[in-house]
């Protein structure tokens, strides 16, 4: 199977249903096929070869999911910017994999300098734009795309680009046999039959496709589901949304699910229609769990990876989650088991540490990259890969009943005084004290203990918890080494362009309040 063939197999399926749309337009099953076959073929045509790197810039939209299945079906290796982190950062990635083409949305801010400075080949979404040749002309030129050539399995259809140690971004590889390994495993574990039924199904894309969102564009497609793609869209956007389209699906990272729960049971009644709420990219409050379990829907699965190893390695079901509200409440704080094609110790990969003992989780198997692009050259990648196995800088370990538990990450760990203290437990103790909402914890320097634990939070909607609060509340629950020394209530944590809680900014903001209040 390649991706080509789950797209043409859709189309001869389910042919004029639709298949995905967004606030423009709207393609059927054939269309889509079609369109995506025709952009493959003329950016061959205009002489891009195969194994190439194409830079993406497009939003939430129709085409940027044309442009994704273009690329894959063409043997291309697609490099997708996030139009929220601006031209800085556009900037390092392109002078990390030097592409050969552009396919860009001028519209967005920034967009249209940026591709006026680059020497790739520019392909622009807009056929008004003055930058080069347009989708739309580009899928008109292609002769003959019925004879693409299918990837082979190892080859390359992605790289990935996260932050790097020393600002620079590091952009694993993603091979088409990673892709189709998600596949598989979205549909098997974390859809799990949630796409069968009387109605068709509806995936709602909150949000980035070009993240946590896109991996269930192939299980969905193949499923014969409607994909409806929203762009900046806030939380009562999402509501809206949910009862427009009839949607079915979603999924979204906590801190989304966060503010959702600040609106009241009835305007989230709306929500209760979901068959699945997914969830991923940071770990969730167990608190906010039980209330989106109870106050959203009863329908959340959680599913955890990273850019190294495509998601999902493990998946904690709604069955868990079930289990968890009524009468478990560990497994909340775990991230499911592992997938069966995940093979996940802790410790090393040839000495392993037994079950209940905490160490960095490797893992092994179909969704691991096979490593970072120009690593020959580069100091800075932290993860490794060993054997084709990789060291994920994650620790957590595996409990007897076969769920894992991440503690946090390894560069996180707060030492002070001697003391190991994951920053996770300590986040889980202060977000079950009434009236918090999110909260960061972080080490600073500290002359006596090397290192003292600070964290910051906000207050839940309606409530205001005031900083001894949160202090006197943590003598209640911690141990006294894993205990706050200072607790600063702030109107948002720090969030990087993916929506997670930005680790280093919320060490920066601490520092400034802690000096300011001493």
């Amino acid at each position: 199977m390649s991706i080509a063939d789950v797209v043409r197999t859709a189309a001869d399926r389910y042919g004029p249903a639709t298949a995905i749309e967004d606030s423009h337009g709207t393609r059927s099953f054939t269309e889509l096929s079609d369109r995506a076959h025709a952009l493959a073929g003329g950016l061959r045509d205009l002489g891009i070869a195969v194994g190439s790197r194409v830079v993406v810039l497009l939003g939430n939209s129709v085409a940027a999911v044309e442009v994704d299945l273009a690329l894959a079906i063409g043997g291309f290796v697609r490099a997708s910017l996030n139009p929220r982190v601006g031209p800085a950062e556009w900037e390092r990635v392109v002078r990390d994999c030097a592409p050969d083409a552009l396919i860009v949305d001028t519209r967005i801010a920034g967009a249209a300098e940026f591709a006026a400075r680059t020497t790739s080949t520019v392909i622009a979404v807009d056929p008004t734009a003055s930058a080069g040749p347009s989708l739309d002309e580009l899928a008109t030129v292609a002769a003959d795309y019925a004879g693409l050539p299918t990837p082979e399995p190892d080859s390359l259809c992605a790289l990935h680009y996260s932050s790097g140690t020393t600002g620079i971004p590091k952009g694993a590889e993603r091979t088409h046999a990673n892709r189709l390994a998600s596949l598989a495993a979205m549909r098997d574990q974390v859809l799990a039959g949630t796409l069968d039924g009387a109605d068709p199904a509806v995936f709602l894309h909150a949000g980035p496709v070009i993240h946590t969102s896109g991996l269930f564009v192939l299980p969905v497609l193949e499923a014969g589901g409607r994909q409806v793609l929203l762009d900046h869209v806030g939380p009562a956007g999402l509501i809206d949304a949910v009862g427009v389209h009839a949607a079915t699906h979603t999924a979204l990272v906590p801190t989304v699910i966060a503010r959702l729960l600040e609106f009241d049971d009835d305007r989230l009644s709306v929500l209760r229609r979901l068959r699945m709420l997914a969830y991923a990219g940071a770990p969730m409050p167990v608190e906010h769990i039980r209330q989106a379990y109870r106050r959203i829907t009863p329908n959340l699965v959680q599913y955890y990876g990273m850019v190294e190893a495509i998601p999902p390695l493990t998946v904690l079901t709604a069955a868990d989650h079930r289990r968890g509200v009524i009468d478990n409440a560990g497994l909340l704080g775990s991230v499911g088991r592992a997938c069966p094609a995940a093979a996940i110790v802790f410790g090393t990969h040839d000495d392993p540490v037994p079950d209940g003992e905490i160490g960095e989780l490797v893992v092994a198997g179909p969704a691991v990259s096979p490593g970072y692009h120009n690593a020959g050259t580069r100091t800075d990648l932290g993860k490794s890969h060993v054997d084709g196995h990789l060291y994920s800088g994650d620790l957590g370990y595996r409990d007897p009943d076969g769920y894992i538990h991440l503690t946090g990450r390894s560069k996180d760990m707060i030492i002070t005084g001697g003391y190991n203290v994951y920053p996770r437990e300590v986040e889980e103790a202060i977000s079950a004290i009434p009236g918090v909402d999110d909260v960061v914890v972080v080490g600073l320097p500290d002359e006596v203990w090397g290192q003292r634990i600070v964290a910051a939070y906000t207050s839940a909607a309606g409530a205001r918890v005031e900083g001894d609060v949160v202090l006197a509340e943590s003598r209640t629950r911690l141990p006294d080494y894993k205990r706050p020394k200072a607790a600063h209530r702030v109107d948002r944590l720090p969030l990087t362009a993916l929506g997670k809680v930005d680790r280093a900014a919320a060490a920066t903001l601490l520092d400034a309040l802690v000096r300011a209040a001493s």
